[in-house]
Order: structure tokens, then sequence, then C-alpha cells
């Protein structure tokens, strides 16, 4: 309903034409911007935020709209400060407690995966010659441009290192990713496939040795969480959303700097220790058994009990 920017008053109106007074629980999902249902639901109504926005303002939007929206957000946060909220992680509690949610009205529901993990983990074929993937659309919020320096750091190290990015790799910062890999002194070593088909990008799941994740903030690593059902752990950056859904050492790494340089050294660190490669691809096939929409709704399901 609308576009980016007029789905907020055409829901609003659709709302008030149609929908007023016929639900039981209106739920306000922001996704950067909230729809401010609080100010004209009748029915009880709450919050569910994935993540905040904050730094990625400055990766996704040009100024001056980036520095409206960074110093925007803290107000319409303060506004519905007084909601029940439910979110998706333990980075996006604190970080809406920073703006004022009441600890006790913040509850935290799992995210759930749709793909299956792999039944057996002695069954995956990998990659002949060890593979970092880097999956998701090419934007800057991503900083995809992050893997491709870690990337040529590690294969320093490491000269059978190989690297693949799949995902969509549009507009400007697109470009410049794609002119990074073939201006690369490795770039026979990179494979820059664009956006792949879901049955293709579960196939790199399993076969590569590696994910790595360099964004700027998540709500939830989903995609980390998908590889770990597939048998790949995660290297990733300790940033909101990829810190939860990375066990440190358990089921993958968290670089301690957020610069090519640490995520090299922990590209090396996970790949030339193959006895603690092997445990953590273990640990992190197992919890990704755990992280289901069957979860998800139970939780929800809990949430609304007691609301």
């Amino acid at each position: 309903m609308g576009d980016r920017w007029s789905v907020y008053w055409k829901s609003y109106r659709y709302y008030k034409k149609n929908l007023a007074g016929w639900a039981d629980l209106v739920i306000d999902e922001v996704n950067t911007v909230p729809f401010f249902a609080k100010y004209y639901a009748r029915e009880k109504n709450i919050l569910f935020v994935h993540q905040l926005c904050r730094e990625i303002w400055f990766h996704q939007m040009f100024f001056p709209l980036n520095l409206i929206g960074y110093l925007a957000e803290p107000f319409y946060l303060w506004m519905l400060r007084d909601r029940e909220t439910v979110t998706v992680s333990e980075s996006s509690k604190k970080d809406l407690m920073r703006f004022g949610f009441q600890e006790e009205k913040i509850r935290i529901i799992s995210e759930g995966i749709e793909i299956q993990p792999v039944s057996d983990l002695e069954q995956i074929e990998k990659f002949p010659e060890p593979t970092i993937l880097s999956l998701g659309a090419v934007r800057p919020m991503k900083r995809t441009d992050h893997i491709v320096r870690a990337f040529e750091l590690a294969k320093q190290k490491i000269p059978e290192l190989q690297l693949i990015i799949a995902g969509s790799m549009g507009g400007e910062y697109g470009q410049k990713v794609l002119q990074m890999a073939e201006a690369s002194p490795y770039k026979d070593s990179i494979r820059c496939l664009g956006r792949v088909a879901p049955e293709k990008k579960f196939e790199l799941m399993r076969k590569s040795q590696l994910l790595c994740a360099a964004a700027v903030k998540e709500g939830w690593g989903l995609i980390v969480t998908e590889a770990n059902s597939q048998g790949t752990p995660a290297v990733a950056y300790d940033v909101d959303g990829l810190r939860d859904s990375v066990k440190n050492n358990v089921t993958g790494l968290i670089c301690e700097k957020n610069s090519p340089e640490g995520m090299s050294r922990k590209i090396q660190e996970a790949l030339q220790n193959r006895e603690k490669y092997a445990t953590m691809r273990y640990s992190a096939w197992r919890w990704s058994h755990e992280i289901t929409f069957e979860k998800s709704y139970g939780d929800f399901k809990k949430i609304l009990n007691i609301l």
C-alpha cells in the first residue's frame, strides 16, 4: 500500500475508513519510521521493532535527509516510549532502553528461518579451496567493501583462499564493489555472482567454509543463522544484531575490531585451526535448530496472553 514514503499516510487513511474498531490488537511495525498507531488506533496497540536505524541513516540516505532522520529518530522514539514493545534481540532491547523505553515493557521473541537445517553435516561437500561468502544485497550499510579488503589481507596468509559475493549489486555502491573486485590483485579468486535464486543461495551456504558479515547494524543476523543451518559458521563484526546471532568462539567468531584487518585475523583464526572450526561448525548447526518460526510463534503467543 503506497510507496516508501506514502505508505504511512495511505495506511492511516485505509485504517480509518475500513478497519477502525475491527481488530483486537494493532501491531505498529517499525521499519525505520513508525506508523504512530498510538495516536489513532482505537484498539490496544503495541510496537514491533526489529532494529533502530541510528547510524544506518548515514550509510543509506543522502544529505540532508540522513541528518534529518538521525536527529528525528530520538524524538519520535520518545513519543512512543510508553508502548508495550516486541523486539528480536538483546541488542535491540538495549537500544530501545537508551531512548527511554521501559525494560519491563520490552519483550524479546525468537527470530525464525524458513530453510530447514541440513540433516547430516558429514554429507555436506565443501568447496575444495577455502571459500568465504558474502551474501545479501550489496548496500553501503552491509559494508561489502570491508569484506573484499579483509579477503585480500587474509589471502596473503592463506594463498588458496577464495571469495564469493552473491547479492544484487545495483546502484553506485554495488558498482564500487564490482570495480574494487576487478582491480584487486586477487581478482581471479573473487567471484561476483549478483543476485542468485534461493536454491543457489543455500548451495553456496552449504559449500562455503565461512560466511562473513560486516553490516553497520542489524536486528538479528538472519543470514548468519541460515548459513549456520547449512553447516557454515560466520565471522562477523561486533555490532547490534550480529553479536546476538553469533556466539563468539562457540558458533562463530566476532571481530575484536570492526575493520578489514580485524576481520582478516578472524578469518585466519577460523580456517587455520581445524579442530576449532569443526567445533564451531557443529555448534552453529545445532543452535540453528532452535531458531524457528514455531518458537517465534510460541514466544509471541505468550506475550499476547499477558498483555
